[in-house]
């Protein structure tokens, strides 16, 4: 039975709901129909039919995007969350005025304060065949011709993604880590247990909301991601979203509907595992 409580709790959310079906779910069921449809070099013909699922499944272009994705979300993820949680660690344990932690936090927002491509760009005169870095290598009589995998090439992709996202982790882990108890490690230093001890058996499983919330918001980035493999990858390298982009460029949109819901169903099922792993409404 529906009280009158439970009607103005939903009159106060529709217009979210309104807005969700307008501009999130309308879209997506609109790519999920044109991802079916045919379509030549120059126009969309609209049926039904599996020729771009049973294409897009079976390409090995496909398989080798999806795994150099994949390879940039795992590496990005683990060095975002070495360093994001270093930084954590350093800023609720060894950083006791809030004052000073809050001046850390702004300092570390400081490179959001200008585009994502302005931030990847400026990379480029460091990392170059000529940039500071090699110049400095070859000056110092380090090496004796210049690095070429620093700049165009994965190392520089993940550079970037590293750049761009380490915050992404940082923050929800420090949230986690400021609720540990500092008396559960007062007595785990009584009971004469080492730094590692402490960190193995109390602060990492602690902080593990923290860390699951910060990898959902790396790896959905990072999936979705075309502009840094673009720039940073100088056009020789692919993963699903340069491989969408590709395909709206040459006007082949039932092909990149059809990309889009095969990433969207996949990072959903990664993220009903990660959902799994921690309660989300808790930690938000």
């Amino acid at each position: 039975m529906i009280t009158a409580h439970n009607q103005h709790s939903y009159w106060q959310a529709l217009p979210l709901t309104l807005v969700l079906l307008a501009f999130l779910v309308f879209p997506i069921v609109v790519i999920g129909i044109v991802s079916f449809w045919d379509y030549n070099s120059y126009s969309l013909i609209p049926d039904f039919i599996l020729d771009n699922y049973q294409y897009l499944l079976s390409s090995p272009v496909t398989l080798q995007a999806y795994l150099n994705t994949f390879k940039y979300a795992a590496l990005t993820w683990f060095f975002t969350l070495s360093i994001g949680f270093t930084v954590a660690y350093f800023l609720t344990f060894h950083i006791r005025s809030p004052g000073t932690q809050t001046l850390c936090f702004i300092i570390c927002t400081v490179p959001f304060f200008t585009s994502n491509i302005i931030r990847m760009i400026s990379w480029i005169p460091l990392l170059g065949r000529n940039g500071l870095v090699n110049s400095t290598l070859q000056s110092g009589g380090l090496i004796d011709q210049p690095l070429s995998f620093l700049l165009y090439s994965d190392f520089s992709v993940v550079l970037a993604y590293v750049h761009l996202y380490t915050l992404f982790m940082v923050v929800p882990i420090f949230n986690s880590m400021m609720r540990i108890d500092r008396n559960l490690v007062e007595a785990a230093v009584d009971a004469g247990a080492s730094g590692f001890q402490i960190l193995k058996d109390i602060i990492i499983p602690l902080s593990r909301s923290g860390i699951i919330v910060g990898s959902i918001f790396v790896f959905t980035l990072v999936m979705g991601d075309f502009v840094t493999v673009k720039i940073m990858g100088g056009g020789i390298k692919a993963n699903v979203g340069m491989m969408i982009y590709n395909e709206i460029s040459l006007l082949q949109y039932p092909a990149a509907a059809a990309s889009a819901i095969v990433l969207l169903a996949t990072v959903m099922i990664m993220l009903v595992i990660l959902f799994r792993l921690v309660n989300i409404r808790k930690e938000l």
